[in-house]
């Protein structure tokens, strides 16, 4: 079985699966300045926007942060057929945006779409963070795909893995993401990256959101060398930035 993975920067990344062109958290912006929460994007996106459409299908984790949803993301994703996200960011952005409460499926031909809880960092700064969503993705005949989206708890990671581990393959959003006053990492750290690696039961890990903004505190590297330290190197896939990679379990 082979699902093919295109990492365009940040978190984004184009998903072939099924015959369909599923994009995970647009961002496509050049490199600026978004005053809003005080974010710094330091590179622009390994592929345009027009080397990627059409999608089929927008799987959105949050819609309030740049670093996951910006000015020409956004733009890629309204003009989409199907955005699928949390039910705030459908009633906010409207249509093509769906919202999915937690363990809410939705169907899109063969392809089963679950909606995961999920958690942008300690559970005392959630009103002020927002919420989050991870997404499971299955259909007959191929391997389960699961999407952290910016969700940073193990704890919820463990509740997704009771369900449906052991996984396929698994996008993991990293980077240990800091910004001040708040002291302690919104995004899974390197470490525990690779610990929920090993707590899903993943065959193939793909690493993002590890780059391309000045509040991500931890790199590519971090990760690669995480994953080596807990004797998962070579569970995680490299994909070169706007390279189709395949990957088969």
């Amino acid at each position: 079985m082979t699902t093919h993975v295109t990492y365009i920067g940040g978190p984004t990344a184009l998903v072939e699966y099924a015959g369909l062109r599923i994009l995970l958290d647009p961002t496509f912006d050049e490199p600026h300045h978004y005053p809003e929460h005080d974010l710094d994007k330091t590179a622009g996106p390994g592929l345009p926007a027009s080397a990627i459409e059409p999608v089929d299908l927008v799987l959105l984790s949050h819609h309030g942060h740049a670093d996951n949803f910006d000015d020409s993301g956004r733009e890629l994703a309204m003009r989409s057929p199907l955005v699928l996200s949390l039910p705030e960011a459908a009633a906010e952005l409207g249509a093509p945006v769906v919202g999915l409460e937690p363990w809410q499926e939705h169907r899109l031909g063969d392809v089963t779409v679950t909606a995961l809880p999920g958690r942008h960092g300690p559970r005392v700064l959630a009103s002020r963070i927002g919420p989050v969503t991870a997404f499971l993705v299955t259909a007959p005949g191929e391997p389960s795909l699961y999407v952290s989206g910016d969700n940073s708890s193990l704890a919820l990671v463990h509740q997704h893995a009771s369900r449906f581990g052991p996984v396929d393959i698994a996008i993991l959003f990293a980077g240990a993401a800091r910004v001040s006053p708040v002291p302690v990492a919104l995004t899974l750290t390197s470490k525990k990256a690779a610990d929920a690696a090993r707590m899903l039961g993943a065959r193939r890990v793909v690493g993002v959101h590890v780059e391309d903004w000045a509040h991500f505190s931890e790199s590519r590297a971090d990760l690669e060398m995480a994953f080596a330290d807990a004797g998962l190197d070579e569970v995680l896939v490299d994909t070169p930035r706007g390279a189709r990679v395949a990957i088969e379990v």
